[in-house]
């Protein structure tokens, strides 16, 4: 389950709610993403809050953009809240959609690349690794509690990508617009050859989607009004274009039968993405979710 983070009016009373219900629930995962030029909390910041407000679910970002950030430092904010968290976090790592956000933070617009990322995670990996990257008397730490740094997903939904994040993520932080299943499973099975090429385990398959409960018109109206106030990189036409056949909306009995489609081909973890605040929203997921649990 996603955090609200890109909903309006947060504060730390529906963000601390919202990572404990997350926690008491029958969810694998607590995931929040980042944007920079938005009025999202901090990625790193929020890390240390779920840490100290969670005590089971793995904490999942979805994804951190590493080329916004200093790498040696989002190393050891990411080591940190391993640590906090008791090596409960999984790092999904993306390129990043949008140009504002490297504009924000005077980030080089030539590093939004797959080899740019690269770059940073064997940065980050050599920190977490306890080596010395400069004359130093120490080297940075803390050392995180996973062995050689948290795991790594790539946030990505072209072949080429993933093919070419093989060599370092553990598998796949992916989304899913239409929730056409076939087509996921097509990534998905581009990620398994690239995985076994590189000689690796196979990899963890993870994707994700919107999601709103209600009467038909009032959920699609309520995915829509998320998707208007999110995507403001896209211009309005393209996002009302989309919006009707964009992520999830309906009952339990539905959503039920797209996380068993999504089972089937051999998903490890959807990751549900709020289009709402509402507490209401969570507690539906949570029992869809405790159904499908309960018959396996």
């Amino acid at each position: 389950m996603t955090l609200p983070v890109m909903e309006p009016d947060l504060d730390a009373t529906v963000l601390k709610n919202w990572a404990r219900a997350i926690d008491d629930g029958p969810f694998s995962s607590l995931c929040w993403g980042e944007r920079i030029a938005f009025d999202n909390p901090d990625s790193p910041t929020l890390l240390g809050a779920v840490a100290a407000w969670t005590d089971r679910v793995r904490l999942v970002t979805t994804v951190v953009v590493p080329q916004l950030h200093a790498p040696v430092m989002l190393a050891k904010a990411l080591a940190t809240g391993d640590l906090l968290s008791g090596g409960r976090l999984t790092v999904g790592l993306g390129v990043g959609g949008r140009l504002e956000d490297y504009h924000a933070v005077g980030a080089d617009p030539n590093t939004q690349t797959m080899r740019g990322m690269a770059e940073r995670v064997a940065l980050m990996k050599r920190v977490w690794a306890g080596e010395q990257i400069a004359e130093l008397v120490r080297p940075v730490g803390p050392a995180p509690i996973q062995a050689g740094g948290p795991p790594l997903l790539v946030g990505t939904i072209g072949p080429k990508t993933v093919r070419s994040a093989a060599t370092w993520a553990d598998g796949l932080a992916g989304t899913t617009l239409d929730l056409d299943v076939a087509k996921q499973n097509e990534l998905f099975d581009v990620a398994r050859a690239a995985w076994a090429q590189a000689g690796k385990p196979k990899p963890h398959l993870a994707t994700s989607f919107w999601f709103a409960f209600g009467p038909s018109e009032q959920a699609r109206a309520q995915v829509h009004r998320h998707l208007r106030r999110y995507m403001t990189w896209i211009p309005r036409e393209y996002v009302d274009a989309m919006a009707p056949t964009t992520g999830w909306a309906g009952g339990e009995d539905e959503l039920l039968a797209v996380l068993r489609g999504f089972a089937e081909i051999g998903t490890d973890e959807v990751q549900l993405i709020p289009t709402s605040s509402d507490l209401e929203q969570l507690r539906r997921a949570a029992d869809v979710v405790a159904r499908f649990h309960s018959a396996d």
